[in-house]
């Protein structure tokens, strides 16, 4: 007779499965389902029927694009419309010309190859890749030195689909392989409504024309922030908020309250953007700063800053990129609330 199992139970591992199980459902399945990018989609849509009608799988696809605009969600979607199993995987995560070829030989016929920041791979294995993709074969070199021989590999028809938020260091040889290029751009606040109207509803919470209004205003054009602004506001109203029935419902006031908590102003900028610009206003008198010393600044990777930060910035008009360095705008003294004069004096001294 076993043993009972008195093991201590993790009280949030149900809730993880829940929050799991939720974000999935955020995620369109079908791209009917999926709002914006209305030119992507349709270009998608006649590579995915062609494939349908010849019995081929579709040709390889490359997704560019800034991060969290949903090319991991297309790449979900090419394999759910094609009726196909979908295998996922990153460049980072690909180091050698072993692990891709580990990865490709056990493709089945058909299945969909999701490769993500796929600019990240080791320049070997994209070597390797070209041939793959191309004539869906790799060679495995047996041996070393003078000795070594190449043994041909067959691999099974399969599709890749590669997502990259920087598809100018993508070397030619493997961008010309890919036989759909898509650029994915911004999302307007009224395709953003949509995204978050569709949220609302699975994450059962009531929201507003109004209320999704102003959190697709400070969503900075992106889906992946608009659906977690809604999550930081669902949290709010179940513990401040009003219930209209059993659901929740949001206000304006409650969406306004939600995210000054959490540091988002009305523009959609957070603490580090905020902190970035008052470095450069305050401290350098808007500019010009390098962004090793502006990193410095305000204790942050110069990395972060030129990738998360900076680009929204220079989108908005709040900053500006010269040859001597970054420099803040009008608009960004304005957004701040420092005078203008302070402006003049920026040039001063340098």
């Amino acid at each position: 007779m076993s043993e009972p199992d008195f093991a201590p139970r993790d009280p949030g591992l149900a809730e993880d499965q829940t929050e799991l199980a939720v974000e999935g459902a955020l995620r369109p399945t079908s791209l009917g389902e999926f709002v914006g990018q209305q030119k992507v989609r349709g270009q998608l849509q006649l590579l995915l029927d062609a494939a349908r009608i010849q019995q081929r799988p579709a040709d390889h696809i490359l997704l560019s694009g800034p991060p969290g605009l949903g090319k991991t969600t297309l790449a979900m979607i090419v394999a759910h419309e094609s009726e196909r199993p979908l295998r996922m995987s990153s460049g980072p995560a690909i180091q050698h010309a072993g692990d891709l070829a580990a990865l490709l030989s056990s493709l089945t016929p058909g299945e969909v190859l999701f490769i993500d920041e796929i600019h990240r791979m080791a320049r070997s294995a994209e070597e390797m890749l070209y041939l793959a993709m191309e004539d869906f074969r790799i060679d495995i070199m047996v041996g070393k030195g003078a000795g070594a021989t190449s043994i041909p590999l067959d691999l099974a028809p399969f599709t890749l689909v590669g997502a990259t938020t920087r598809s100018g260091m993508l070397p030619n040889p493997l961008r010309d392989r890919f036989g759909f290029t898509a650029h994915l751009e911004y999302y307007e606040p009224e395709e953003l409504e949509l995204v978050i109207g569709r949220s609302a509803a699975v994450l059962d919470i009531q929201l507003p024309a109004y209320a999704r209004a102003e959190i697709a205003r400070r969503s900075r054009g992106t889906p992946r922030i608009a659906n977690r602004l809604l999550r930081r506001v669902r949290d709010y109203v179940i513990v401040h908020g009003e219930r209209d029935g059993a659901l929740p419902r949001a206000t304006t006031a409650d969406v306004n309250a939600a995210l000054d908590l959490y540091d988002v102003d009305a523009i959609g900028l957070d603490r580090l953007d905020r902190a970035v610009l008052d470095a450069l206003i305050r401290r350098f008198r808007g500019g010009p700063v390098g962004l090793n010393t502006l990193a410095v600044t305000v204790g942050e990777e110069a990395d972060t800053i030129e990738s998360v930060v900076e680009p929204y910035l220079v989108r908005i008009g709040y900053m500006g990129r010269t040859p001597r360095g970054r420099v803040a705008t009008p608009e960004a003294y304005a957004h701040l609330g420092v005078p203008r004069a302070e402006e003049a004096l920026r040039f001063d001294d340098l």
